[in-house]
């Protein structure tokens, strides 16, 4: 009787201590779980900072200030040449000023469309139309850029023949040197891909440009 007592009695302490051990391993488990957890969390927070990180850049990156300084400049000279090249079929005596007053025009007339484009999905106001600047302070950076006067474009408006080729030219050179100088800033200080492509192709066809007119002023 006394060695069944003795069996009950240590069948029920070896039950109690597999129950004690299945309560620490379950305590166990779920300190683990939650330590696994914590630093999953954890782990996770540092590990998804880095890979959010470059993307807050990346789509700050996708434009900056220059970018918008070079479209918002960039508009109203490119209008203003458009004006001056629009002279030249009623005034102009040279078929080459003729030539190129045309070639400017179908260069920087969808040029003005795609920058107002990039403008407005920036969030940003196009300059609007008519707003060619005659002032000289239409450039980007603050410069004159190469914007003609209000009295300059007033005397272009009034020559014909010959003058007209002449002064046309030389006012043109000028306004393609502030484009290019335009140009180049973006180049250095644009983060936007397709504006900085198209300020290298500005600074590719208006120094070729103003190498033929020079040619045409006699003075390349």
């Amino acid at each position: 009787m006394s060695s069944k007592r003795s069996l009950a009695r240590r069948t029920a302490a070896v039950l109690a201590a597999g129950a004690a051990a299945l309560a620490l391993t379950a305590c166990g488990s779920g300190t683990a779980d939650g330590d696994a957890s914590a630093a999953g969390h954890n782990g996770h927070g540092p590990a998804s900072s880095p890979s959010a990180a470059p993307s807050a850049p990346a789509s700050a990156a996708g434009h900056n200030a220059a970018d918008v300084a070079f479209a918002k400049g960039m508009i109203p000279h490119h209008r203003q040449a458009i004006e001056m090249a629009d002279l030249a079929p009623s005034r102009a005596a040279s078929p080459e000023v003729k030539k190129l007053a045309e070639e400017i025009k179908k260069a920087q007339d969808p040029e003005i469309r795609t920058l107002s484009g990039w403008l407005t999905s920036w969030g940003e106001q196009p300059p609007a139309e008519g707003t060619a600047d005659h002032s000289g302070h239409g450039g980007h950076g603050g410069g004159a850029a190469g914007m003609m006067t209000a009295q300059e474009m007033e005397g272009l408006k009034s020559a014909s023949g010959k003058a007209f080729d002449t002064a046309f030219m030389e006012l043109m050179v000028k306004h393609h040197e502030g484009a290019v100088a335009m140009a180049r800033t973006e180049q250095s200080q644009g983060a936007f891909a397709e504006a900085k492509a198209m300020a290298q192709a500005i600074i590719t066809s208006q120094t070729a440009e103003i190498a033929h007119m020079q040619k045409l002023l006699g003075k390349g």
